[in-house]
């Protein structure tokens, strides 16, 4: 009699217990692909105002650049939960009580507990940049890490509660562990400033040349082109250093964040047309002087 009971009281608890957990399961899954899914479309949503902004020549909007940013880390902590919660609601289900989970979860604790720091170490700094907002989505930035002597400069694709992804000029995707980052410079926060070092031969006429660079920003700041991209006229600074055969002529402009490089090259472009115009020729930085 009790062989013949077995299979009702086997099929009972399977459909008492195990059944509900595979639900459980398969619910987590369509939660985890939805999360996924509204994420994405959150932020197709804000890539395309940023796009918009950028296109229309103003800044993209930092609460928009932070709401990118904080979307990923709520769709990470989302997935994390789902699966944590369905995980002990799954083994409660099944009659496994927690507290027979301590020692070798303490074994495995144990084991992975050095890689475990590197992953919460990773959390908590990322935890950090987020509340410090220290930089966001779409930033131009320069990280020093290790290993790195010069650092690695390009723009924020993707920034996490782990890891911050960043391309270079190159086209590079240099993805880097948030616990990594030594010191980060935000190339574009607030303002940014374009320094443009010309150089000048030494038998020319300095003050000439510092006039007609004059007329080149001031020229520039009344073109209608790159006028709302300057905070001010740029200026001509005057001789920043000398040289065997040459002096430097320095100019600065402050400009948009992130604006600089653009300004910089215009303003190159207008003072070598200008000085060649004029007569005045680019020494060949070396030689010796006349």
């Amino acid at each position: 009699m009790a062989d013949g009971n077995f299979p009702r009281i086997h099929h009972s608890w399977a459909q008492d217990n195990l059944l509900p957990v595979i639900v459980m399961l398969l619910g987590a899954g369509l939660l985890v692909r939805f999360a996924h899914w509204f994420g994405a479309r959150r932020r197709t949503w804000i890539d395309t105002q940023i796009r918009h902004q950028i296109e229309s020549g103003s800044l993209a909007s930092e609460s928009l650049k932070r709401s990118r940013a904080v979307s990923e880390a709520v769709e990470w902590a989302a997935v994390a939960l789902t699966y944590f919660v369905v995980a002990i609601l799954s083994l409660d289900r099944l009659g496994i009580p927690l507290t027979t989970l301590v020692a070798p979860a303490t074994v495995i604790g144990i084991g992975l507990g050095f890689g475990a720091q590197q992953m919460v170490g990773d959390l908590l700094a990322g935890f950090f940049l987020f509340a410090e907002r220290q930089f966001a989505f779409g930033d131009f930035i320069r990280l020093s890490v290790p290993g790195q002597t010069t650092g690695i400069t390009g723009t924020v694709e993707e920034l996490t509660l782990r890891v911050t992804k960043v391309r270079t000029a190159q086209g590079e995707l240099v993805v880097v562990p948030n616990s990594a980052l030594r010191q980060v410079t935000n190339l574009s926060k607030d303002w940014s400033k374009a320094v443009i070092d010309i150089p000048v031969s030494v038998v020319e006429d300095l003050e000439r040349v510092t006039s007609l660079l004059k007329d080149v920003v001031a020229t520039m700041a009344t073109d209608p082109q790159w006028k709302d991209l300057l905070l001010g006229d740029p200026v001509v600074a005057g001789v920043e250093t000398i040289d065997v055969g040459y002096v430097q002529l320095r100019l600065i402009a402050r400009t948009l964040p992130g604006r600089q490089f653009e300004v910089a090259r215009e303003i190159r472009l207008r003072a070598a047309t200008a000085l060649r115009s004029a007569g005045v020729a680019s020494p060949s930085i070396g030689d010796p002087a006349p």
